[in-house]
């Protein structure tokens, strides 16, 4: 009599980072409370004491990096009258994915007379990495946004170079429900070879883009040129003001970012975490 077959092994998943955290912000008074705060998983929000009438707003992502199937989300609603800048305790990590790909989902909102900063650290981006991130936002009739996005493609100071990795970027901007600004960013699989191309990165291992959505805009135009220099561009149109940096590493960026960030935010500057 022959024995019966071995039971066929479980079906073993890898764990998979997930998160989800929202934030809502109210005027009181003059300055800018919490209204609801709510948080799952790996996505906390912290909110420093600060100087003035804002707030700030910290994310962070206690699983310490993404890769191929984590999935975070992030939502921030900015109400009449409120100004308030977010961004991140350190640098998002985005690493080897043996399969599938992460993805973050941000939606941000801003009611009259609102200001809203959108700042996080530098997304680095490693080596067989796979990232989609959409960015979504709603603005009123009066408000004002500045949206930052700095990207490295491997750390220079630690010999690390990208030759293969996916990344997608997908902005959708809207005032008062009609679209004003869209963009999709994608590179990869061959990341090597895109990076290299003149018309691109010629080089380049980081970059940042910069929006500025303010119909005084224009009036930066000039001071953002003389700061981003011949390592990248700016423009205005229709309320907007964009700008695209590059430059061989991250500190190098960095010393031209954070002087563009002070120009655009206006008293609010650079977030305290940054410089920690």
């Amino acid at each position: 009599m022959n024995s019966p077959s071995p039971p066929d092994p479980p079906d073993v998943r890898p764990q998979r980072a997930s998160g989800s955290a929202r934030l809502a912000v109210k005027p009181v008074n003059g300055h800018t409370r919490i209204a609801t705060l709510y948080q799952e998983g790996c996505a906390k929000i912290r909110l420093p004491e600060t100087d003035d009438r804002s707030l700030e707003a910290v994310m962070i992502n206690t699983s310490g990096g993404l890769t191929g199937g984590d999935e975070m989300q992030w939502q921030f609603d900015i109400a009449d009258d409120c100004t308030a800048q977010i961004t991140t305790q350190a640098c998002e990590r985005i690493y080897k994915a043996s399969a599938d790909v992460a993805h973050v989902t941000t939606k941000l909102t801003a009611g009259e007379r609102a200001s809203l900063a959108w700042l996080p650290q530098e997304t680095i981006v490693f080596e067989g990495s796979a990232l989609q991130r959409s960015l979504t936002v709603e603005l009123a009739g009066t408000s004002r946004a500045l949206i930052v996005e700095p990207i490295v493609f491997g750390r220079k100071a630690m010999g690390e170079d990208v030759e293969k990795c996916i990344l997608r970027d997908r902005w959708r901007i809207q005032r008062n429900g009609v679209l004003i600004h869209a963009e999709d960013f994608s590179i990869g699989p061959d990341a090597a070879s895109m990076l290299g191309r003149p018309a691109l990165f010629g080089g380049m291992r980081t970059m940042a883009t910069v929006l500025l959505l303010d119909n005084d805009a224009e009036r930066l135009l000039d001071a953002s040129r003389k700061i981003i220099g011949k390592k990248g561009g700016a423009s205005f149109w229709s309320g907007k003001l964009l700008a695209r940096l590059i430059d061989g590493d991250a500190y190098s960026l960095r010393k031209r970012l954070v002087p563009l960030i002070e120009l655009m935010n206006e008293k609010a500057g650079v977030p305290k975490v940054w410089s920690i």
